[in-house]
């Protein structure tokens, strides 16, 4: 039996759109001067019987505890976790969360299908009375990827048509089906046939306009939604526009865009679905990050810290008028309405309201983006900062006037914040997103941003002598 031969490693921001890579000199650099021997033992056994995959296997270190915004390692470094999948709006082993799974667990710890149970009732309930218009319909899944897959399959069965229309450059799950309206080279590059009638637009991304159009202030992302049109007129069947209500975070429309975009869906019959997956329950300062724009998708999709930091836990929130497909399986999921996934979700929602961390992530989002936006003045190496709530961005870049991505550099950020006790994710290749827990306090980032600080001026430093 033959084996394959492997192709090249995939190198610039496009393939860098979902975060960093784990195959460059600097990531081994970094583990050979941090990792002592019994951690590198274990990354290898690790990669001894995983598959190995760009952005996971082999991994960069080894964990053995979170709790609350911290991660410690095997040798018992602690680091901020800014990262975090974005699973972690209430904090790692959160202790309301840990307690509704264990009390969950002694008496129903799984639902058979044809039954249901009260934790998923309770959280189904509680999503639609949450959510914005009459988005009151759910669907729960273990991942975002499976629930926008059944967002899709519920748009074809409502419209009757298989288009869709969505964004270069984003993410919805790595599935066949969801790279397919994904726009990340990372995901879809020599993979083969991918689903059809999957069309692509821009981003609304001002700082770096395929139109060009950045000068004309606040008109570049409303330039983007004419063209989303456009492909709508032409087209003239698509069935639904797919996309991240906020890029997680590369860029963040204005409300103006989203408005366009929901008056030309609505005029060429197009469905709605947005995906809140990684930001949804109060990262962004609104519970549902649509909330910031004005806007009501036909379909709502959120994840990750709906289960609290612990459990798998997705939901699809439809409006009512797409109750439609009772005679379909659109989701039929072996653990659907786990009820131990459903009581961690109704935990967490509950943290965050009795804790009203919406308001505290809108209102320490703006102080942070206001210590990014100093930051700025300070550093040649930051071309641009954004942010919304507690989802912040910071765009490095090696020249300012031709905005030329500084990757290696920001790469080399991102390590020397490890070595001071940060951890963050990158986007595009030279994005830092700032994602911490929702309940980190102020102090503790301000310490943050004192770290990412001082790493960029150490980069700054290094790559200016050579």
């Amino acid at each position: 039996m033959t084996t394959p031969q492997p192709r090249g490693p995939l190198t610039g921001a496009t393939q860098l759109s979902e975060g960093d890579s784990n195959q460059t000199p600097r990531r081994a650099a970094w583990q050979a001067a941090n990792l002592a021997p019994e951690t590198r033992e274990l990354l290898a056994e690790d990669a001894r019987w995983f598959l190995h995959q760009s952005l996971s296997t082999p991994c960069l270190n080894a964990l053995e505890a979170a709790d609350g915004i911290w991660i410690t390692d095997v040798e018992g470094r602690r680091y901020m976790d800014f990262h975090g999948n974005s699973v972690q709006q209430v904090g790692f082993r959160n202790p309301a969360v840990i307690a509704a799974i264990k009390q969950q667990l002694d008496t129903l710890p799984f639902s058979t299908r044809r039954y249901t149970n009260a934790p998923a009732v309770a959280l189904a309930r509680k999503l639609a009375e949450m959510a914005p218009g009459d988005l009151n319909r759910v669907l729960f899944t273990t991942s975002g990827a499976t629930a926008i897959s059944a967002a899709l399959s519920l748009a074809r069965i409502a419209t009757g048509r298989h288009k869709t229309v969505s964004m270069w450059d984003a993410f919805h799950g790595a599935t066949l089906d969801t790279i397919s309206v994904g726009g990340e080279a990372q995901f879809r590059s020599g993979i083969g046939p991918l689903m059809s009638g999957t069309e692509h637009v821009p981003p609304p991304d001002p700082y770096r306009c395929p139109f060009r159009c950045r000068e004309r202030a606040g008109a570049c992302d409303l330039a983007c939604a004419d063209y989303l049109e456009y492909v709508l007129e032409k087209e003239g069947d698509v069935g639904a526009v797919i996309a991240e209500s906020v890029r997680n975070a590369p860029y963040i429309p204005s409300p103006k865009y989203w408005q366009a975009v929901r008056r030309a869906c609505d005029k060429h019959g197009a469905l709605l679905i947005l995906d809140e997956v990684p930001h949804a329950l109060g990262r962004t300062g609104a519970f549902f990050t649509c909330e910031n724009f004005g806007v009501v998708p036909d379909i709502l999709v959120i994840g990750k810290g709906l289960g609290g930091g612990v459990m798998p836990l997705a939901a699809l929130i439809a409006r009512e008028g797409l109750n439609v497909a009772s005679d379909r399986a659109l989701g039929h999921f072996t653990h659907e309405k786990n009820p131990v996934a459903c009581a961690a979700g109704l935990a967490a929602i509950e943290e965050i309201e009795s804790r009203d961390l919406v308001a505290w992530a809108r209102e320490l989002g703006a102080w942070s983006l206001d210590r990014l936006r100093q930051m700025q003045t300070r550093h040649p190496l930051i071309g641009d900062v954004r942010g919304l709530g507690l989802l912040l961005g910071v765009e490095l870049v090696r020249d300012q006037t031709t905005r030329e991505r500084a990757i290696e550099e920001t790469e080399a950020v991102m390590y020397a914040a490890l070595d001071r006790g940060l951890s963050f994710k990158t986007t595009m290749g030279n994005v830092i997103n700032l994602s911490p827990p929702l309940i980190i306090t102020r102090d503790e980032m301000g310490q943050a941003l004192d770290i990412l600080e001082e790493a960029i001026t150490a980069v700054e430093a290094e790559f200016g002598s050579r």
